[in-house]
């Protein structure tokens, strides 16, 4: 019989690219304003991306647009939340701490993360970035190379 060996490597595909977003709006905001400028139907999720780790559990909210015709996938996710504590022994008001966790905490400072999917050779995240910088609210963005990242696993919900 022979043993079949999978290589990990060969599931980890790099057709998507990483934008991260400086922007002081509200993320439903900052969904609207893509929308208009790229023509996309972002939408909120039911259901936020739940991480636990050793704080407690974070929920970042998640904005996704499928897009059928060009089979590419758009999903806009909060980088910051605040923790929520598992052992809430908290009994006075000031007695609680906010705690902060990140989706990706290599890019703290990004406010938003946005990440396409399914995306070609001639994908241009450069131009992408620029574009998005132009929206009014957003302070700036830019392409990130995630490859190297140690929680780039944060990114497949």
């Amino acid at each position: 019989m022979a043993i079949h060996k999978i290589q990990i490597d060969d599931f980890d595909s790099a057709n998507y690219e990483v934008v991260a977003i400086h922007a002081s709006i509200e993320d439903y905001r900052l969904a609207y304003f893509l929308n208009q400028t790229f023509g996309i139907q972002l939408s909120k999720c039911d259901h936020p991306i739940e991480l636990k780790n050793k704080e407690g559990k974070s929920n970042f909210q998640l904005f996704v647009y499928d897009d059928e015709l060009q089979d590419v996938c758009w999903s806009l996710i909060e980088n910051q939340s605040v923790v929520s504590e598992e052992n809430e022994a908290v009994v006075g008001i000031f007695d609680a701490i906010e705690t902060r966790s990140f989706l990706l905490p290599e890019v703290k400072k990004a406010d938003f993360i946005l990440k396409i999917e399914n995306i070609d050779s001639q994908f241009n995240a450069v131009q992408l970035a620029q574009k998005i910088s132009e929206i009014a609210f957003v302070t700036t963005a830019y392409p990130i190379e995630i490859e190297n990242f140690k929680s780039k696993n944060n990114l497949i919900f």
